[in-house]
């Protein structure tokens, strides 16, 4: 191992696995043989990822959602965001999360696979509600009262969908889903019931606890 190596701190390891490891989740899911790959690809070994990942993909799908969270908003912090509108601010946002994950398309499918198994459904929550809550704060917005929860909310049920639709768009640029996104977030905007019945929703999910854990967490980091 290099000494450039050796004087990585553990987080500075950690992401450089994980992100070597993205290319080979294709082949092999987000598990101990990609991470693995990852560490070699990088200078470490095989043993170096189980003892940073102890979790195995649990752990890799959330850091990987760290990373293209701060690379988002990096591209957001970069933007001129002040001329637009907020609409299109929070457009700018998504976008600009699903361009720097354009080169890692498979990594996404996987790790949707990984979440979608009952037992990480929380995790994938809370990776939703992290990524749309950097969105809307970026885009300007500092509610604390019920507002909070009804945009993350309305944005996480338009977020979900386009990822979705992204993940099976062959269209040049990626141009059919920006299509999708604008439309889906008029549509949210535009439509009262869809709001109140959102809302209902929200305000049953508050009740639990869950957002107001999460909206904390995400405090902090500000």
């Amino acid at each position: 191992m290099s000494a450039a190596k050796k004087k990585m701190s553990r987080d500075e390891k950690k992401e450089a696995i994980v992100l070597a490891a993205a290319p080979h989740v294709a082949f092999d899911g987000w598990g101990e043989a990609a991470l693995s790959a990852g560490a070699l690809d990088v200078g470490f070994d095989a043993n170096t990822a189980k003892r940073l990942f102890p979790e195995g993909a649990v752990d890799a799908i959330a850091l990987f959602a760290t990373i293209c969270d701060r690379e988002m908003i990096k591209a957001m912090e970069a933007a001129d965001l002040d001329s637009m509108r907020v609409r299109d601010r929070v457009v700018f946002g998504v976008r600009a999360r699903l361009e720097y994950l354009a080169p890692h398309r498979e990594a996404v499918r996987g790790g949707l696979s990984v979440l979608a198994n009952p037992l990480h459904l929380g995790l994938m929550a809370k990776i939703t509600h992290t990524t749309v809550d950097h969105i809307w704060y970026m885009a300007g917005d500092r509610s604390a009262d019920f507002n909070y929860y009804t945009k993350r909310g309305l944005l996480a049920s338009v977020y979900g969908p386009t990822v979705l639709y992204w993940l099976n768009d062959q269209s040049e640029n990626f141009e059919d889903t920006w299509d999708f996104l604008g439309r889906r977030i008029d549509d949210v905007l535009k439509l009262p019931p869809m709001k109140a019945k959102m809302m209902d929703a929200l305000a049953n999910v508050m009740k639990s606890g869950l957002f107001m854990k999460f909206k904390s967490s995400a405090q902090m980091r500000y």
